[in-house]
């Protein structure tokens, strides 16, 4: 099966339709068609759309209260490039492993699904060497408490110590990808968007 058919066969699996599956593209690649990309572009479109497909396996499926809360964090650890594999699966594995608990128990429960939240944030903190992620303070403006920020000025410093920022500043290129100058009045939809975007290029830059 070549790269391009077995694209079109992941996103059926994944049940994108065309805009979701062309600004998926985009996103990844700067392109909007698979015919206009090269090998390894396909190659990297095949690795995050096998993330996306719905496990055959239901038990391999982040189902639960708590499933989008651990999903979000789980994939801001991608984002931050700790994390290797975005999958539903690969999270469930990890948390039972540094839990110790069933993944029914850290989806289901809340006390359960806050020993998970609080050690894959201790993990993130520590394989970033930032302490002050997913950590409220005060004294700052409301911008710099929201954890989904706080990934983005991570990245961002990472881009600039890999002298691969992409604008002259963090708040030039949140602005021209939202169109919105505070971070305040961004959508769930931007914030997802700004910080796969972000993820996107410090993987690139680390290959």
């Amino acid at each position: 099966m070549s790269f391009i058919a077995k694209i079109h066969v992941l996103k059926r699996d994944c049940g994108l339709d065309d805009d979701t599956y062309r600004d998926l593209l985009h996103r990844e690649t700067g392109k909007r068609s698979s015919a206009d990309m090269n090998e390894a572009e396909r190659r990297k479109v095949i690795t995050v759309l096998e993330g996306l497909k719905p496990a055959s396996n239901p038990y391999e499926r982040a189902t639960g209260k708590f499933a989008r809360k651990l999903q979000a964090l789980w994939i801001a650890g991608y984002n931050l490039g700790v994390i290797k594999n975005r999958s539903d699966k690969a999270m469930i594995a990890f948390l039972k492993r540094q839990t110790g608990l069933d993944h029914v128990r850290f989806l289901q429960d809340a006390s359960d699904a806050d020993k998970a939240i609080d050690a894959l944030k201790a993990i993130l903190r520590r394989q970033t060497g930032n302490d002050g992620l997913f950590r409220k303070d005060q004294s700052l403006p409301p911008a710099y408490n929201d954890f989904r920020f706080q990934v983005c000025l991570h990245i961002w410093s990472e881009l600039i110590r890999k002298d691969a920022a992409p604008a002259g500043s963090l708040t030039a290129y949140l602005a021209d990808k939202t169109g919105k100058d505070l971070p305040t009045d961004f959508s769930d939809r931007e914030w997802i968007e700004v910080q796969n975007d972000l993820g996107r290029l410090l993987r690139t830059s680390i290959k």
